[in-house]
C-alpha cells in the first residue's frame, strides 16, 4: 500500500467513512473507493457486495485481477431514551456486536446503577450529537416517547442517513411526529425511513420482548443495507 493510500485510509477510519482499497495484482497499483463513488464496468457489483458485507477478497473485473481490500466502520446504536426497553436493549445489543450509547437528560433515568458498563450520556441529544455526530453506520432508536427528547434525535438520524431509524409509539403517534418533524424540515421520503412503531412486529408486550423485536429489526437492516438502492438501479 502506498503511503498516500495508506495516509487516506486513517482518514477514513478515524471519520468513520467506508473505504475499499482496490489493488490491481498484475501491476501493484491502488486506488481507494469510498461508498457512494461512481465506479465503472464490472466492478460496480463487487464493490457494492464488498460494502454489504465486508467481506474482501480477490475478483475480476474488466479483465483484470483485482483485490477488494475493505474497511468499514464498526456499527453502533443510539438510544434516545433511558427507559425499560433500553435496560434491555443495551446488553443484548452489546452481546449482538452493537456498541451501545444511551442518552436522555432526564437524570433521574440515566444513572450508572441503571446502565451498568453502558456509555451514558445524561444531557440533551442536540448537545451530545454535536460532539459525536451520526453516521451510515449508526442505528438510532428513540424510546422516550417525549417529542422534546425525541424529535430532534430523529431529525439528525435523517439528515446523517442511519441504516437504521426506530421511534417508540402507535401509529397515531407517529401520525403526530410525522407532522413535527415535516415543520422541522424533513421531507416525506426521508420520514418513511423510520420503523414506526418499533421492532419487528412479534406481538412483543414486556419490555424485554420489545427489546428483542427492536434488536432484531436492527440487524435485519444492517444485513440489507444498500439493498433498496440495488433494486432502483435494476
Amino acid at each position: 500500500m502506498d503511503l498516500a493510500a495508506l495516509k487516506s485510509l486513517n482518514a477514513d477510519r478515524r471519520a468513520r467513512r467506508a473505504a475499499v482499497l482496490v489493488t490491481n495484482l498484475d501491476d501493484g497499483s491502488c486506488r481507494l473507493i469510498h461508498e457512494g463513488d461512481a465506479a465503472g464496468g464490472e466492478l460496480v457489483d463487487a464493490l457494492r457486495q464488498a460494502f454489504q458485507t465486508g467481506k474482501s477478497g480477490t475478483v475480476e473485473a474488466d479483465g483484470k485481477k483485482l483485490f477488494l481490500n475493505v474497511h468499514l466502520p464498526s456499527p453502533r446504536l443510539v438510544v434516545i431514551g433511558a427507559v425499560h426497553i433500553s435496560q434491555a436493549l443495551a446488553p443484548m445489543a452489546k452481546v449482538a456486536g452493537f456498541p451501545v450509547e444511551v442518552i436522555d437528560p432526564r437524570t433521574a433515568f440515566a444513572t450508572a446503577e441503571r446502565f451498568p458498563d453502558v456509555a451514558l450520556d445524561a444531557e440533551w441529544p442536540q448537545d451530545v450529537l454535536a460532539r459525536r455526530p451520526l453516521d451510515s453506520y449508526t442505528a438510532l432508536a428513540a424510546v422516550t416517547h417525549d417529542p422534546k427528547i425525541d424529535d430532534f434525535a430523529l431529525k439528525a438520524a435523517l439528515d446523517a442517513g442511519c441504516f437504521y431509524i426506530g421511534a417508540l409509539g402507535s401509529r397515531k403517534t407517529h401520525a403526530r411526529r410525522v407532522e413535527r418533524l415535516l415543520a422541522l424540515g424533513a421531507t416525506a421520503e426521508q420520514i418513511g425511513r423510520i420503523h414506526a412503531p418499533i421492532g419487528i412486529d412479534i406481538g412483543a408486550a414486556s419490555p424485554a420482548e420489545i427489546a428483542v423485536a427492536v434488536l432484531a429489526q436492527i440487524i435485519r437492516a444492517f444485513r440489507t443495507r444498500g439493498e433498496e438502492a440495488k433494486g432502483a438501479a435494476a
